[in-house]
């Protein structure tokens, strides 16, 4: 994900200006977590960015702080298998 692309758009989801601003990683972990939801977490996504316009900030979600966790579990799980 580079500055001349925008791959949130193929997401066709409303995505906070902020996200913008955010580390080139963050910003993939966020586009990730996103491609990754399903049908009735998209619409929950949608009724929280609606509804908590300009304060939503999609880091300090909780579906995206519990995704983050399962993910660093995984992470450890790998490492440990690898070992």
């Amino acid at each position: 994900m580079d500055n001349k692309e925008n791959p949130f758009q193929s997401l066709n989801l409303n995505i906070p200006a902020l996200v913008k601003t955010y580390p080139i990683e963050l910003q993939r972990e966020i586009y990730e977590y996103l491609t990754g939801l399903d049908e009735i977490n998209r619409k929950g996504y949608e009724i929280a960015y609606n509804h908590l316009g300009s304060s939503f900030n999609i880091q300090r979600s909780n579906g995206f702080k519990q995704w983050l966790k399962e993910k660093e579990k995984e992470k450890e799980k790998q490492t440990k298998l690898q070992i």
